[in-house]
């Protein structure tokens, strides 16, 4: 990794091996400026990029750092929504590549997925939860039972294609599910 790079330093060092498994030679600009502003959590923070501009790697390097840098408390960790089932998959198998080997669970959670592997998740609640805004609606609802459990100890929201839900009812749906 180029040795001019600040915000390479700042993340976990699995996370940096990750990197270098990757064969990055450095990091793109979108990464290096949001690495030092997520890894702070002081400030809710929108990354822009065009696609394939590397926005995953920027904001996920820096939150499995925390995570892997903390003490850890049963709960997801990470609420990763996203507005498409097919974008949770693709997302889901990046992050697991990301986490493998690191302890950090990730789960995809969405109508297409299996019952017992939610179920599963439920008992021991950790790591990344990816959802859709409807899924989530059904989760608070249908168990409300584990809410706390499951989401008492979040350290980050991830809203993935923010623009997907501005000025629509889906967008009004989220802002409604966030609040609760």
């Amino acid at each position: 990794m180029n040795r001019t790079s600040s915000s390479f330093e700042l993340l976990h060092q699995d996370v940096r091996r990750w990197a270098w498994q990757q064969g990055w030679r450095s990091l793109k600009d979108i990464q290096e400026n949001t690495i030092p502003v997520v890894l702070k959590r002081d400030c809710d923070v929108i990354i822009s990029a065009a696609t394939a501009g590397g926005k995953t790697e920027a904001a996920f390097m820096p939150i499995i750092s925390n995570i892997l840098s903390a003490a850890r408390q049963q709960g997801y960790e990470v609420l990763y929504i996203s507005p498409l089932k097919a974008l949770i998959n693709d997302q889901y198998s990046r992050l697991a590549d990301m986490t493998n080997g690191l302890n950090i669970n990730v789960t995809p959670w969405h109508g297409d997925i299996d019952a017992a592997k939610k179920t599963k998740s439920l008992k021991v609640p950790t790591g990344i939860v990816i959802i859709t805004p409807e899924s989530l609606e059904s989760f608070l609802i249908n168990r409300a039972h584990c809410v706390k459990r499951a989401f008492g100890n979040l350290k980050y929201v991830v809203i993935d294609e923010l623009h997907a839900f501005i000025g629509n009812e889906r967008g009004k749906q989220l802002q409604s599910l966030l609040s609760r």
